[in-house]
């Protein structure tokens, strides 16, 4: 039975792996620090016995290495997410997406672990103007944030190279799903919005709402990093989106239909860092990896309104 380590599991991307990974046979470890997961996550890993967690903070050496030793597949999972986030304070970000990210690398590759499957993200590729995009165009993140997830995958695959270490980067297209945090300044925009909606109260769009995202449900992801991580590819980087794109006038509207709601936005200011649009171009990893997403946008819709409905 293989162990797995899961950095942020207590993230929503995080403890949605964690999850399936028990569900695989894995024995799952999980570190967090508590920055941005939430206890509530844990809740459904706790109590099954091939789950343990410890809080630790990426950065600490120590803590990484005691939870690393006997591993097989890490997946890092942990970052301090948001584009305006990292605006605002992109001290914190870089800390944890950069130094946090070669302190887990480096303990993984010390301790022998087999494969390091690392979060990216679509932000990389910044606000070019090609769509889909596609794993061959140069990158240009334009936020702090963008720039640590630029650093964290070029680390992981350089450490492809130089170590006896199988990686791969993921490059994330806006996932979304259960146990995501709706609240806070800054809540992804799908559980922020159906948050909002649930109770009768206007989202706010930031520009004029014809910006479009590429929104991936979390099973998606999911099955990128199961397959990543028990495949032969190494020293790559791959889109984990669903291969179409959606407004976000287009995404008020699905969630006005799927929750019988009339409710009309609020427009403001675009915000700084943020993409017009993003679009993934998935073929290199159906054609490496086997992936193929297996909920739509619309069903993963329906799933997070019933997940945040009975939260």
């Amino acid at each position: 039975m293989p162990t797995a380590l899961v950095t942020g599991v207590a993230g929503f991307v995080g403890s949605n792996l964690a999850d399936a990974l028990l569900h695989r046979g894995y024995t799952v470890r999980g570190i967090d620090n508590f920055a941005t997961g939430r206890q509530q996550n844990l809740n459904p890993l706790v109590d099954q016995a091939e789950f343990s967690f410890s809080e630790v903070d990426i950065c600490d050496a120590d803590g990484v290495a005691e939870r690393m030793e006997g591993v097989d597949s890490l997946f890092h999972q942990a970052a301090v997410p948001s584009v305006p986030r990292s605006v605002d304070d992109p001290v914190t970000s870089t800390d944890a997406n950069c130094t946090g990210t070669a302190t887990v690398l480096n303990e993984a590759r010390k301790a022998d672990v087999e494969t390091a499957v690392v979060a990216s993200s679509s932000s990389v590729y910044g606000s070019s103007e090609q769509l889909p995009k596609v794993e061959t165009m140069p990158e240009n993140p334009e936020s702090p944030y963008a720039l640590s997830k630029h650093y964290t995958e070029k680390l992981a695959l350089q450490f492809s190279d130089l170590y006896d270490i199988d990686t791969v980067a993921l490059r994330y297209f806006n996932i979304f799903g259960p146990r995501q945090d709706p609240s806070g300044a800054y809540a992804a925009v799908i559980p922020k919005f159906i948050h909002l909606m649930l109770d009768g109260e206007q989202p706010v769009i930031y520009g004029d709402g014809e910006q479009s995202r590429d929104f991936t449900y979390i099973e998606n992801a999911i099955q990128a990093n199961v397959l990543a991580a028990e495949g032969e590819v190494t020293g790559e980087a791959f889109n984990v989106g669903t291969g179409g794109r959606v407004t976000v006038n287009e995404l008020v509207e699905s969630l006005n239909s799927q929750l019988g709601t009339e409710i009309d936005p609020i427009y403001d200011d675009p915000r700084p860092g943020d993409v017009p649009h993003s679009h993934a171009d998935i073929s290199k990893a159906r054609e490496l990896l086997g992936y193929e997403p297996a909920v739509s946008f619309e069903e993963g819709l329906e799933h997070t309104i019933d997940a945040l409905r009975s939260a």
